[in-house]
């Protein structure tokens, strides 16, 4: 798979919501996507702890980026969606930065499954998303 990193930042820069959150996709493998996300006042709730919103924006990112790596690469498939996502909210984040990192646990002609984590930057461990997508036909 010949990934491009600079096309794939430019194809998800149109999604302007995770733009606005501040969330940069880092790397891109075949195996993995991570983006990071810094933690800014805009991401707080009325707690003080990160949104669980702005949680769930970074891994839809990640998984948004992983699922269609295929398409991206040139591969004759339609977009990828969410199907169904499930996330768990873990620890509060102690850092400066979230960081998602993920991994394909399955992926079929029209249905995929992912594994996304995040941390802070100090390692704690935030939340866990499995998302399962579908691929439309080309």
């Amino acid at each position: 798979m010949d990934i491009n990193l600079d096309k794939i930042r430019t194809f998800f820069a149109t999604d302007r919501y995770a733009a606005r959150a501040g969330i940069v996709i880092d790397a891109v493998t075949e195996d993995s996507v991570q983006c990071s996300m810094p933690i800014t006042a805009d991401h707080l709730n009325a707690g003080g702890a990160v949104q669980g919103g702005a949680i769930f924006t970074l891994t839809d990112l990640a998984f948004a980026v992983h699922s269609n790596l295929p398409l991206l690469c040139g591969a004759k498939v339609g977009i990828t969606v969410g199907q169904s996502n499930s996330i768990s909210y873990l620890a509060t984040a102690k850092g400066k930065t979230l960081i998602a990192r993920s991994t394909c646990l399955s992926r079929g002609r029209s249905v995929s499954v992912f594994r996304v984590e995040v941390h802070d930057e100090l390692g704690n461990f935030i939340a866990e998303m499995r998302g399962n997508g579908f691929t439309k036909a080309a």
